[in-house]
């Protein structure tokens, strides 16, 4: 997942009373174009590592979920896209409830409360690749830079700073395409010159090992790496002919993504043993072996910045994304607070982001007490994929409602067999959301308790209670009107 999964203006959870109007002629995109779109959107080089430790295996544990999840997510979401503008909110009331509908967008903005500890433990690896490697493995580093980097970003976003969101864009090519690139062809070299690939790659190592429920949860993280795709349907309805073009975009970029995640993470698993894999900083360990076998090693810290940039270029383009919609509807309902619904002189919803600041800051410090920093980045990645989650679950559901309750409500793009794809997509996601209460078989050593009572504490803690709390003790006066300067143009 990227800097275009989460909306950069909030719009994705603004009510709205009509159907989305169809582009003019001068606004109409290709579906190859759309297809580029939704891939710089998907596609990133952070979660490689993770499944390389599976060598080849890792091209099973990709299509499964882009099947399972993927498709059903893009196909669902492009029709309730096409028919209703406010995002997963306006979706998600008008199919089920408005309660349900803050439920769903509150989960988009609650699961960037532990994807951004997760997001920034890669930053840390791999700035450490810059200083000096051994700081990967230190939690205090990682803490530190968490913390930092952080409150750094939330000081840009309160001052309003404009064309950040340029910086995300860019990073597609500075922080993926370009090293991916650098590092599958690499590898390649590394491989053609006779040395052995770390990780076997025969016919008998296309499935995972099988070692009972463990052995499935690694493919969780994957669920989140496709995550996202309800923001790219909105694009829908710019298509020419959208119920052909659009399932053809969807196809290509499906392709081009799981290009981008396999390729990388075979590499990888060519390069870097399994056992000695960091699952934060694997893709630097893949890029430092490799250079090291050809006498480049100096170009280890220049590929490290570049990831970096693009991380942090994204983390600033929406940052301030997903709470801005919160913002927007919590005034609008009175979902929140006064307090969390106040904007600083620029407009921006400073308090939310401080409130959000401290709950990182707590977690972050988690890296510093956790002695594995790479359980500790699993443990989050688990929490925000099952948030995430919690939302898509009531997407499908919406869906299947809308099309019954409302069969002739215009739409740009019907799903075809949509009762089958929301069947698979749910079916797919609560599954998901189940195995990651399961430690993986990297966590044999620790208590399967604690791991279920902190995943378990994080996710349903944050996802469902935190929410709950605010709408049962909501007041009629928190209703507040949405200043001009926060309003979707």
């Amino acid at each position: 997942m990227s800097a275009a999964d989460i909306p950069a203006d909030g719009a994705a959870a603004v009510p709205a009373p009509v159907a989305r109007t169809r582009a003019t002629s001068t606004q109409w995109i290709s579906w190859v174009a759309l297809a580029m779109m939704t891939t710089s959107s998907v596609a990133s080089l952070r979660a490689a590592p993770t499944m390389a430790v599976y060598g080849l295996a890792c091209v099973f544990l990709y299509l499964l979920p882009a099947l399972v999840f993927l498709l059903p997510t893009s196909l669902v979401s492009a029709e309730l896209a096409s028919g209703w503008t406010g995002g997963v909110y306006k979706w998600v009331s008008e199919g089920i409830s408005k309660p349900m509908g803050f439920l769903a967008v509150w989960c988009q903005f609650a699961m960037t409360i532990f994807y951004y500890p997760s997001l920034l433990g890669f930053v840390a690896s791999t700035l450490a690749y810059v200083f000096n490697p051994d700081l990967a493995s230190s939690g205090v580093w990682t803490a530190a830079v968490i913390i930092v980097v952080y409150w750094s970003g939330v000081w840009v976003s309160s001052r309003g700073t404009k064309g950040v969101a340029g910086m995300a864009s860019g990073g597609l090519i500075i922080g993926t395409l370009i090293p991916g690139v650098v590092l599958v062809t690499l590898g390649i070299v590394f491989l053609g010159d006779g040395n052995p690939s770390a990780a076997p790659m025969t016919a008998e190592n296309i499935l995972p090992a099988w070692a009972g429920l463990s052995s499935l949860v690694l493919i969780v993280n994957n669920f989140l790496s496709y995550s996202g795709m309800e923001m790219n349907a909105v694009h829908v309805s710019s298509l020419k002919k959208p119920d052909k073009e659009f399932p053809k975009s969807m196809f290509l970029a499906m392709g081009m993504v799981l290009a981008i995640f396999i390729l990388p993470a075979l590499a990888i698993s060519w390069i870097v043993p399994a056992e000695q894999l960091s699952l934060t900083a694997g893709v630097m360990q893949a890029f430092d072996a490799v250079f090291s076998n050809f006498g480049w090693q100096w170009l280890t810290p220049i590929v490290g910045i570049m990831l970096v940039t693009a991380s942090l270029g994204g983390m600033l383009t929406w940052l301030a994304g997903p709470s801005k919609g919160l913002l927007l509807i919590s005034r609008q309902e009175g979902y929140l607070p006064p307090f969390l619904q106040r904007l600083n002189k620029n407009g921006v919803q400073q308090n939310i982001l401080v409130v959000q600041g401290v709950v990182t800051t707590v977690i972050g410090l988690a890296y510093a007490l956790i002695p594995n920093v790479s359980s500790a980045y699993w443990i989050f990645s688990v929490i925000t994929t099952q948030v995430y989650l919690i939302m898509y679950l009531l997407m499908f559901v919406a869906a299947v409602r809308l099309r019954r309750l409302q069969p002739d409500h215009r739409r740009g793009y019907r799903a075809p067999m949509l009762l089958g794809l929301c069947g698979v997509g749910f079916g797919a996601s609560l599954a998901a959301l189940l195995v990651g209460f399961i430690p993986p078989s990297q966590f044999a050593s620790g208590s399967p308790l604690v791991y279920f009572l902190i995943v378990g504490g994080g996710a349903l803690g944050l996802g469902l209670f935190v929410p709950f709390l605010f709408y049962r003790f909501r007041k009629p006066s928190w209703k507040q009107p949405v200043p001009e300067e926060v309003t979707p143009s």
